[in-house]
C-alpha cells in the first residue's frame, strides 16, 4: 500500500469517526450538544483536523443525513422485499419509515429538519437522497392508482409519514393508534 492510500484509509476512518461520534452525541443530547469543540474532544483530535474534514457543524449534520438516508433506503427495501402483495409492501413500508425516524431521531432530524446543506428534488440533489426516495418510488409507485403520478403519489404518500413521525414524536398524536394511523394510511390513501 503506497503511502497516500493509507493515507486516504485514515482520512476516511477519521471522518467516519467524526460523523460517528457527532450521531452518537447528537442522539444522546440532541443537536445542541454538538459543538466542534465537543468533537474534537471526543475523537482526541484537534479542532483543526476536525476542520480539515468538515467546514463546520452543517457539513457534519449534511454527512449524517447522507448515511441516515442510506440507512433508511436499505431498511425500506428490506422490509418491502419480505412482504408478499402490494398492500403488505405498502404497511411494511410505511411501519419501517416510522419506526426509523422514532429509532434514530437525531439521525431523521439531520435528514429532513435540520439545515446540512443538502439540496433535496433538484439536479445536483446527492445520490444517498436520491435513492431514499427510490426506495419508496419501488413500492408507492406501484400502488399510485389509474392516471396518478407515480412520483407525485410518493411525494404525497412520503408526507403523510413524514407528518406522522414528526406528530408522533412531538408528543401531538397518541402513540397508541400508532398502528391504526398506519392501517388508515394504507387502506385509503394506497389503491392496493
Amino acid at each position: 500500500m503506497s503511502v497516500q492510500e493509507r493515507k486516504q484509509r485514515e482520512r476516511a476512518v477519521r471522518e467516519h469517526l467524526i460523523v460517528a461520534t457527532a450521531r452518537e452525541l447528537a442522539e444522546q443530547q440532541g443537536w445542541d450538544a454538538v459543538t466542534t469543540r465537543r468533537l474534537a474532544e471526543r475523537i482526541e483530535y484537534s479542532q483543526p483536523v476536525l476542520y480539515s474534514h468538515f467546514r463546520g457543524k452543517r457539513e457534519i449534520i449534511g454527512a449524517v443525513a447522507l448515511e441516515g438516508a442510506s440507512e433508511m433506503a436499505t431498511a425500506l427495501r428490506a422490509a418491502t422485499a419480505g412482504a408478499d402483495g402490494p398492500r403488505e409492501r405498502v404497511a411494511a413500508l410505511a411501519r419501517t419509515y416510522l419506526g426509523f425516524a422514532e429509532d434514530n431521531p437525531a439521525v431523521y432530524d439531520a435528514m429532513f429538519q435540520l439545515d446540512g446543506g443538502l439540496a433535496f428534488a433538484h439536479e445536483d440533489t446527492p445520490e444517498p437522497l436520491k435513492d431514499a426516495f427510490a426506495a419508496l418510488l419501488e413500492t408507492l409507485g406501484e400502488v399510485a392508482g389509474d392516471g396518478v403520478h407515480p412520483g407525485l403519489f410518493t411525494e404525497t404518500f412520503w408526507a403523510c409519514l413524514h407528518g406522522l413521525a414528526t406528530l408522533t414524536r412531538a408528543g401531538r398524536l397518541p402513540p397508541a393508534d400508532a398502528a391504526h394511523r398506519v392501517e388508515l394510511l394504507v387502506d385509503r390513501l394506497a389503491i392496493v
